[in-house]
């Protein structure tokens, strides 16, 4: 039962391989625990990678436990969406699928437990009130005046609660420990509040009481056998909390709770209030745009799995809080779209050339590869005929030695191709350029003229079977590194308005017009793509993933 992976090893990984050798544990037992209140990102990735890893690494099991203890924010449409993201990243939970509402009985009795043992009490104060009487960082808190109620009128009341005799927020169950502690989790947490007319996606209408998630989560834990409950480090002052639940209900496992650093990504957000308001207000166009931070986003966008993998193992596993370069996720995309996607080409602003000494109905089937540094994936055949396309910014009337593309009376190669020669613009009467008339050197097929060194090699697009697309170039979401750490701007005033660009009149190889929603390419020179759900037959849709160098380092090498 030991890591045999390669990932770097961390202090988490350090506890468990020690407790492992001394037979402390027997089995690592860890949970994934997400509230269905909203979908999965980039940093419940992190999250997921980690639980799931582990238990795999050390022969151990993970559970996935929704927590549902907000019925009025959770929808059976998270929940679904959380499970196909942690299946898409590779993992499973088997049979170990649970919720926190199974466990609603349980909670109860444990509340009456630690009712009869003078431990919780059902108070009166209001919402506000009890923030008043909480006190401070620097001032203690205050006795509740319904602190001190006899167990039996507390039983009695929580009873009463349970029967929807009270209105919501009339009164709530709170755990009897310290409200002079300096740790303010530890000033008589709520442990129930009241909620009428809510129907739970799980059990319906049958309670009117909820478990807050502090009461909640380290009974489930509990009640599962998890022996490492990690979370990030937001719930560190929680942890005697945690603590403080286990040791005074009865169950016989205490799980450990260990806090590591959440990840913070630049250009995004990653609060889910923050996202549902990206949603609710359109600014995005829902929650699977591709340039949400969201599992969903990235898995429309066309990022793998393989590559958020490596992304988490790369960031590590620490006690600091910090941000993590944008870059650095990219550079993982890069990376294994690099390896993995095939090349096709396609033109972004189409420009006609005609090849004036080409026969006019004949089409030469010519050989590409399909990847220049994996011959095992074969090759593809494109089509060379009369008319083609090019890209606009590959052609000028005139240029310096520094311009490596096609010019007025010089020579280009095309890609996997000839070397062609233009000739003569055409323009129409506004002086717009419509066409180039070019010729062609049939002896340059897989071979360099001769007398003569040809520098530049642009891509093409046969005009008679290239297909018309649409291209939807993303970019980062804002244009502020950290966009909601911003004190004088509301962080919906960083949204980068260039972060979609629709270009309508591309136009792509044939073959790549017919392939399925989610399949990636390299459009040469252009970036990496992917097919969206959007595409139909007679309308491709492509999404750029990535490009292919970082656009953004000179700009902030700048700042």
């Amino acid at each position: 039962m030991s890591n045999e992976s390669n990932t770097p090893t961390n202090f988490i990984r350090q506890i468990i391989e020690k407790e492992l050798a001394e037979g402390q544990t027997k089995i690592v037992h860890t949970r994934f625990p997400p509230e269905p209140n909203g979908y999965l990102h980039i940093g419940h990735a992190k999250s997921i990678c980690l639980n799931f890893g582990l238990a795999e690494d050390y022969n151990g099991v993970c559970n996935l436990r929704f927590d549902d203890t907000n019925p009025h924010k959770e929808d059976q449409e998270y929940i679904d969406a959380i499970q196909e993201d942690v299946r898409w990243l590779g993992f499973d939970w088997d049979d170990r699928l649970f919720y926190s509402s199974d466990y609603f009985p349980k909670l109860y009795e444990f509340a009456v437990e630690l009712i009869k043992a003078g431990k919780a009490y059902v108070c009166d104060l209001s919402a506000e009130e009890v923030r008043e009487y909480r006190g401070s960082l620097t001032e203690k808190g205050k006795d509740s005046p319904h602190r001190n109620r006899s167990v039996e009128e507390n039983l009695e009341l929580f009873e009463g609660m349970k029967e929807g005799m009270f209105e919501d927020g009339s009164r709530t169950l709170r755990a009897k420990i310290d409200m002079g502690s300096p740790n303010i989790n530890m000033r008589d947490p709520a442990l129930y509040r009241i909620r009428h007319g809510v129907v739970h996606h799980q059990t319906g209408d049958a309670w009117c009481i909820y478990p807050m998630y502090d009461f909640t989560h380290p009974i489930s834990d509990a009640l599962e056998g998890i022996n490492y409950s990690l979370c990030t480090l937001e719930f560190e002052d929680h942890r005697p909390f945690y603590d403080w639940i286990i040791d005074n209900i009865s169950v016989s496992c205490h799980p450990r709770q260990i806090e590591f650093s959440r990840l913070n990504l630049e250009y995004t957000v990653v609060s889910k209030r923050k996202l549902t308001q990206l949603v609710d207000e359109k600014v995005v166009n829902g929650w699977d745009d591709p340039r949400m931070p969201t599992l969903a986003g990235l898995r429309r966008r066309g990022v793998s799995p393989a590559s958020i993998k490596e992304f988490s193992r790369r960031i590590g596993v620490t006690k600091v809080d910090g941000t993590i370069e944008m870059g650095a996720l990219e550079s993982c995309i890069r990376e294994d779209l690099d390896r993995s996607a095939q090349r096709r080409m396609a033109v972004l602003n189409p420009l006609k050339v005609v090849i004036t000494n080409y026969p006019e109905e004949q089409l030469e089937a010519i050989s590409a590869p399909n990847h220049p540094k994996n011959e095992s994936m074969g090759a593809r055949p494109i089509n060379f005929g009369r008319e083609l396309y090019i890209d606009r910014d590959d052609f000028r009337e005139s240029a310096n030695k520094k311009f490596k593309r096609l010019v007025l009376d010089k020579e280009v190669r095309l890609r996997n191709s000839y070397v062609i020669r233009c000739d003569e613009v055409i323009k129409d009467e506004a002086g717009e350029i419509i066409e180039l008339r070019c010729s062609y050197d049939p002896e340059t097929l897989g071979a360099n003229p001769e007398g003569r060194k040809v520098k530049g090699v642009i891509h093409w697009v046969s005009a008679k079977e290239g297909v018309k697309a649409e291209l939807r170039l993303y970019d980062r979401l804002f244009n502020h590194p950290t966009p909601d750490a911003d004190k004088e701007k509301h962080f919906l005033e960083h949204v980068n308005e260039a972060s979609l660009t629709v270009i309508e009149n591309a136009v792509v190889e044939p073959l790549v017009a017919t392939e399925e929603a989610g399949k990636s390419f390299q459009f040469e020179r252009e970036g990496y793509y992917c097919v969206d759900k959007d595409s139909t037959v007679g309308k491709p849709v492509f999404n750029r993933v990535v490009t292919l160098r970082d656009s953004w380092a000179k700009i902030e090498n700048s700042n």
